[in-house]
């Protein structure tokens, strides 16, 4: 399997198996170099947001590689701090102008109100902000639309309203926390799913039993991982900033048989997060939310993940 095979958005569009994702690398030199060198490697797929901060570097890092603009997909976000089918057509024109690549392949909501704040108008403020990606994709400027992060309520309720239905939803997906019942519903109504942190931030990496597959294929625990999330029929965005491993991540033209794939589906507690008390959790979330209503969300973000 190469980087450049595609699936098909329910629109027709073309999107790349893998991507590569840029999460939380700074901009400036850092992006650009990881961009460039995944682009070096055969990704065609590049995803970002406005929140992580380096969409000017990703889009220099595309014009300086001399790739045919139309080779390479571009996914953006939109900031999560929009509310409204105004606020949503500006964010993404501060996106379009940062990346500067005349279009966006693939925008998506960041995430549903109901991730972010509380209130009896969630649903109202998802569809406005539909409205406005409706209004975006109409236009042209970018060539799909879809969401992150959203459950199966949020997705019906987008599509019960809309008059253009979501073409991705970009989720948390790696061996573990494969949240089977939305992958389902999303491939029931043709909506892709992209996974991001296919490698749990790095957690599997030393995982034992995951690693007793890697050994069996003479592969990394992060190929076994990757190549897991494609035979899922999921599109994984690996991230790293080191050339070995850029390389190597998007080296996954082997397959893994269906016992052993039914062996990782069992691993269901792959990452040990510490859990607090229910309590105590919704306490530090909402100081959580306090904070990014004070600094907004694109520097807490940066702050959260600095290291």
């Amino acid at each position: 399997m190469k980087c450049n095979e595609n699936y098909l958005l329910n629109n027709g569009v073309r999107i790349p198996v893998i991507g590569f994702g840029t999460f939380p690398i700074p901009n400036g030199e850092d992006a650009y170099n990881a961009v460039s060198l995944a682009l070096k490697a055969g990704y065609r797929l590049i995803d970002t947001a406005f929140i992580y901060g380096n969409e000017e570097s990703v889009g220099k890092a595309v014009r300086d590689s001399g790739i045919d603009r139309k080779e390479v997909f571009i996914i953006s976000k939109s900031n999560p701090e929009v509310n409204t089918f105004e606020e949503t057509l500006e964010s993404f024109e501060k996106t379009n102008k940062n990346i500067g690549l005349g279009y966006i392949d693939l925008y998506l909501i960041h995430s549903p109100r109901s991730t972010i704040k509380t209130g009896n108008d969630l649903l109202k403020e998802n569809l406005d902000i539909w409205r406005g990606m409706e209004e975006i994709y109409t236009s042209g400027r970018c060539h799909a639309i879809g969401v992150s992060n959203f459950k199966i309520p949020d997705l019906i309720a987008i599509r019960e309203n809309c008059k253009i239905p979501p073409m991705a939803n970009e989720i948390k997906f790696f061996i573990g926390n494969t949240q089977d019942e939305l992958l389902k519903f999303c491939q029931n109504n043709e909506i892709i799913v992209i996974g991001y942190t296919p490698l749990a931030r790095g957690h599997l990496l030393k995982n034992e039993k995951i690693g007793t597959i890697a050994q069996k294929y003479n592969k990394t625990n992060s190929q076994i991982c990757i190549r897991y999330v494609v035979q899922k029929g999921v599109i994984p965005v690996p991230k790293s900033s080191h050339s070995k491993y850029i390389m190597q991540n998007a080296e996954i033209d082997f397959e893994i048989d269906k016992e052993d794939m039914g062996f990782l589906d069992s691993l269901k507690i792959t990452v040990d997060f510490k859990q607090n008390s229910s309590g105590t959790k919704k306490a530090i979330n909402n100081l959580k939310r306090l904070i990014r209503s004070i600094i907004g969300s694109r520097i807490y973000y940066r702050l959260k993940y600095r290291n």
